[in-house]
């Protein structure tokens, strides 16, 4: 599979938005849109989304037939590309996924991933898969650490790559990922993303806005969902939520 086109803009309120705005007057792509800058980004939750120059701000635009609960295995899929390119300039051994989707370089959080979607015109389901990496500068005064590439650097790499150069890898590398989806379902997505995912047989505590809850992680469920096993011995199937894995958060 060819990967998308890349559209790089100097400035936008948020990737993600302008995917929105496209979605909604009736294109289709798949289309990456990349900016230098942004000045609204967003994260989870509402959260904003620090946007420092030298840093990677990116949204696929993809439109799928599939149902909402499949359409969301895509966030696993955009955590396997942003760890792939991540590789190519850090040492691997560096590189993890914390459940479901931020990417840790060195056990710290140098990505977010934030996907939405719609009804399309076209009958099928509109994606906005957004994706930030801190290439070049690490957040301060985030709620929690973050992470920059420009620290891990392999020994033999000089410097992070520039925009338009990682936007294309990105773009390739999620290609590949997407290929394997579309041919071969989501569970061999499942078994990479979880080789990439410490964490996910011992102690965890899951904040979910209205509770908090603790156990033993006991890996995931086909699709996805943390299976955290509780006290009381009952299992509890996570599908979105904060979790942090070992010692209380």
């Amino acid at each position: 599979m060819d990967a998308a086109p890349v559209l790089l803009f100097d400035q936008l309120d948020s990737t993600n938005a302008e995917a929105r705005r496209r979605a909604e007057a009736g294109e289709a792509g798949p289309l990456w849109i990349t900016t230098r800058r942004q000045t609204q980004g967003r994260g989870r939750r509402g959260r904003e989304w620090a946007s420092q120059d030298g840093n990677l701000f990116a949204t696929l635009l993809h439109v799928v037939t599939k149902s909402p609960a499949e359409a969301a295995q895509i966030t696993f899929i955009a955590a396997l590309a942003v760890a792939d390119l991540l590789d190519r300039y850090a040492p691997p051994s560096l590189v993890t996924i914390k459940w479901p989707n931020d990417v840790m370089l060195a056990g710290v959080k140098a990505s977010g991933i934030l996907v939405e979607s719609g009804a399309h015109a076209s009958g099928g389901l509109w994606l906005a898969v957004g994706i930030g990496v801190n290439l070049s500068h690490a957040p301060q005064g985030t709620e929690r650490p973050a992470a920059a590439l420009v620290d891990h650097l392999a020994a033999d790499v000089a410097a992070p790559p520039a925009i338009e150069v990682a936007s294309r890898q990105l773009a390739d590398v999620f290609a590949v990922w997407l290929h394997r989806w579309d041919t071969l379902g989501f569970q061999p997505i499942l078994d990479a993303w979880a080789a990439r995912t410490p964490g996910l047989d011992g102690p965890a505590i899951a904040r979910l806005g209205h509770e908090t809850v603790e156990g033993l992680a006991e890996g995931v469920a086909a699709d996805g969902a943390l299976k955290l096993r509780l006290g009381d011995g009952s299992l509890r199937l996570i599908s979105a939520g904060d979790v942090f894995f070992g010692e209380a958060a």
